[in-house]
């Protein structure tokens, strides 16, 4: 049932990004400064623009951004894994140092430097994500790869000659394939967070998108003046939409894997 309700919840948020009317995100200055209410959910901003509108479309984007960000990092997260156990000692040991590499580095600071370097904006931010937040699901799946690597039919398969290609695809990608799936919708969270945090301090998205980031960096100057429907209202919907994500991957992870939660 919470599965059920996450998955409607989501479905609705991005049904109104997609069908947000353009019209309501323009300069309507006879409409500026109103509280929220029945015709403005989220009021409206200092420009007469619909905080609603303008919120939807910015979880919309951050979803888009997050999704394309968390599926290449998994896809890293998986070739280094699956590599690791695969390709020997010495593959092991440099992939192992570079999982070690990665995680004393504050995911934060690693992805405002990498999008600092690629230019900001999307590009920037989608290359930062899929650089920095594979290590911890690199980990597990080098360790579940491991372990297969073990099997009595990975064993019988490398006698009998199957390339090292033949036996990540036919043995080892099934069998993790539910960890990276749940691995990717774990990671979502902390997309969105992230894309969100770097666009508030300026090195995301453009300034003419609506993004999350970017609503919250322009409500700031005027929280003080008592408009506090600008950053509250897109915040908590923000904090909505990664509770939902976080949700779907705990409860997509127990109906995958139900036996690690009876031995919980």
């Amino acid at each position: 049932m919470i599965l059920l309700s996450a998955a409607v919840l989501l479905l609705v948020m991005l049904i109104a990004g997609w069908l947000t009317d353009p019209a309501a995100m323009t300069v309507q200055l006879e409409n500026r400064n109103l509280q929220p209410s029945l015709q403005h959910l989220f009021g409206t901003d200092w420009l007469g623009r619909d905080m609603f509108a303008r919120t939807m479309k910015g979880l919309l984007l951050s979803i888009q951004t997050g999704l394309t960000g968390a599926v290449c990092s998994a896809m890293i997260a998986a070739v280094l894994g699956i590599s690791a156990a695969l390709l020997g000692r010495q593959a092991d040991r440099f992939i192992s140092w570079l999982m070690d590499l990665f995680l004393s580095v504050p995911h934060l600071v690693a992805l405002i430097l990498t999008a600092f370097v690629c230019g900001g904006g999307m590009k920037g931010i989608v290359i930062g994500i899929a650089l920095t937040h594979w290590p911890a699901l690199a980990r597990l799946i080098r360790a579940e790869a491991m372990q297969l690597m073990t099997a009595q039919y990975v064993l019988v398969s490398r006698r009998l000659g199957r390339s090292l290609f033949w036996i990540a695809g036919r043995h080892l990608l099934p069998h993790l394939l539910p960890q990276l799936v749940v691995g990717g919708l774990l990671l979502f969270p902390h997309a969105i967070l992230h894309e969100a945090a770097i666009t508030f301090i300026g090195l995301g998205l453009p300034p003419h998108q609506p993004a999350v980031g970017i609503i919250l960096s322009e409500s700031m100057r005027y929280l003080s003046s008592g408009m506090w429907w600008l950053a509250v209202l897109p915040g908590a919907a923000l904090l909505v939409a990664v509770r939902i994500f976080d949700v779907l991957g705990s409860h997509t992870q127990r109906l995958l894997d139900p036996q690690q939660y009876e031995r919980l």
